[in-house]
């Protein structure tokens, strides 16, 4: 399929508003809802709605491109459960051949994901607790024992974690062959609960928060001193080390171990090898940026530095390229990504808008809810100008009128290239003028500029969108919020479309 979302027959629908849309077909409609899935309550959509309607998307689509796609979830956007609700589904309904084995053993990277999928896999076939070791797909249980292969002594321990389903029940259900004595050992050392103890930050932190001392800066001493020694030996993981900026600076470590952070953080290798989505710099940068210490400020361009690095492969932007970046802060925009996280929708529109603004030799950025706005903004810094938006996202309105930034350009007769809108995608008109984005789409299209694209980028993965997505009408697609939508754009630009990618991936 190269760029062509829609079947030539697809049936008009509506949106959650009520407004005129297009489903999308089985396969793209799959594809939107695991890249922008936080299996958490939406605006429009609560958590099980949207596994229910993944699973009855599942049942749509030919199996080997559901592995693909789970591949692609776990390996390009860095995603965790998603992936794993895609190898419970493809379990339950795929006999015949070894395509489920071979998908969880690539999928699973992390010895938890060995039990948090079978807690998914419980809890898909009516059971709780260990119950699952009841009855297992066999072809589930050969992809576990092989997954169980690649781990060593220190992650075993790292992630031996209390739950309904324990490392060590899983090693007893899926008997994985050990591949050699030393393997052999550790299986036996996890059954016993002898596995040593490994060097964490979480270990370290926590021994010194069960010492005894004297006095209260004696425990602040041995707390600096612990964050000191970790940082310096170089075994605090990326992620980790970017959750605890604001640990480490009250714990006023060392303007040493700063300038390790800040290069660490800064580092184009380490970025790559951390596979951060990118609106965790955001919340990174929303963290440190509140605290009152000197080196604040150096930690604070390390992280723009890093967010940067996210970026520098975007291609099909020349200097005459000429493109608009409009960024959607209607109501459904300021709902978070999951329970337990600070982001919006609305900041990782803002994030990876600023990410393709600062790429942009020429470039026309803003926002839009009852108004469009054009927001000038040095291009450069892309967590600065996150926030810059953000203190002024009130002064659009909360609507969703997406069309009127293309009214704008049509009564301007502005030609550009490339229009790109970050947004849920479930636009509607509250002026009651009766315009719409397909209309001022075609028009422009028709007057200003032929040959203009259109690209929607699907924050929130509802299943339709609000106009024809065809070649024809010069309109793309892209779902996600992680850095890889990029890529996307790329792949399009050339020709195919947003499920080339995923379609290259051999299992």
């Amino acid at each position: 399929m190269r760029f062509n979302f829609f079947s030539r027959n697809t049936a008009p629908t509506v949106n959650h508003e009520g407004a005129a849309a297009f489903t999308l077909t089985p396969q793209v409609g799959l594809y939107a809802a695991v890249a922008t899935a936080a299996l958490s309550d939406q605006f429009y959509e609560a958590a099980d709605t949207r596994l229910t309607r993944l699973r009855e998307l599942v049942t749509k689509n030919d199996p080997v491109f559901v592995a693909q796609l789970a591949v692609y979830a776990r390996e390009s956007l860095n995603m965790r459960s998603v992936p794993l609700v895609l190898c419970v589904e493809l379990a339950r309904l795929h006999r015949g051949d070894s395509l489920v084995s071979r998908l969880v053993a690539r999928v699973v990277q992390r010895p938890d994901e060995i039990t948090e999928l079978l807690a998914c896999y419980a809890q898909a076939n009516g059971r709780s607790g260990t119950k699952v070791l009841n009855r297992l797909s066999k072809q589930m249980q050969k992809g576990l024992a092989m997954s169980f292969n690649q781990f060593d002594g220190y992650q075993l321990a790292k992630y031996d974690r209390d739950g309904a389903v324990r490392l060590r029940d899983a090693l007893f259900l899926v008997h994985p062959n050990a591949k050699d004595a030393a393997q052999q050992a550790l299986f036996d050392q996890l059954v016993r609960g002898e596995l040593p103890t490994p060097y964490t930050w979480e270990t370290e932190l926590s021994a010194v928060g069960q010492g005894t001392f004297a006095t209260d800066a004696d425990r602040q001493t041995a707390v600096r001193q612990t964050w000191e020694a970790l940082i310096a030996s170089g075994k605090l993981g990326y992620m980790a080390l970017m959750r605890n900026l604001r640990n480490i600076l009250e714990a006023n470590v060392s303007a040493a171990a700063i300038t390790q952070v800040c290069a660490t953080l800064a580092n184009r290798a380490a970025v790559a090898r951390s596979k951060q989505l990118p609106f965790r710099f955001l919340a990174a940068y929303r963290e440190v940026k509140a605290l009152p210490g000197g080196h604040v400020a150096g930690v604070l361009a390390a992280l723009e530095t890093a967010i940067a690095h996210s970026a520098t492969n975007l291609r099909g932007f020349g200097a005459d390229t000429r493109v608009v970046v409009a960024c959607d802060v209607s109501s459904s925009m300021q709902q978070p990504i999951s329970p337990r996280s600070k982001v919006l929708l609305y900041d990782v529109s803002l994030v990876l808008g600023m990410l393709l603004q600062s790429r942009c030799q020429h470039v026309v950025t803003g926002m839009f809810g009852d108004v469009w706005k054009r927001i000038s903004l040095p291009r450069g810094p892309v967590l600065r100008n996150v926030e810059e938006f953000y203190r002024r996202e009130g002064e659009v309105g909360y609507s969703t009128n997406g069309h009127l930034v293309i009214r704008d350009l049509r009564i301007r007769a502005e030609v550009v290239d490339k229009v790109m809108i970050f947004t849920d995608v479930q636009l509607w008109n509250n002026s009651g003028d009766g315009g719409s984005l397909a209309q001022e789409w075609a028009a422009y299209r028709r007057t200003v500029a032929p040959h203009a694209r259109l690209y929607l980028f699907d924050l929130a993965g509802h299943g339709t969108v609000p106009l024809q997505v065809r070649p024809e009408t010069g309109v793309a697609l892209i779902a996600g919020w992680s850095d890889k939508v990029f890529d996307v754009l790329n792949a399009l630009d050339n020709g195919d479309s947003a499920l080339s990618e995923i379609e290259k991936i051999e299992l």
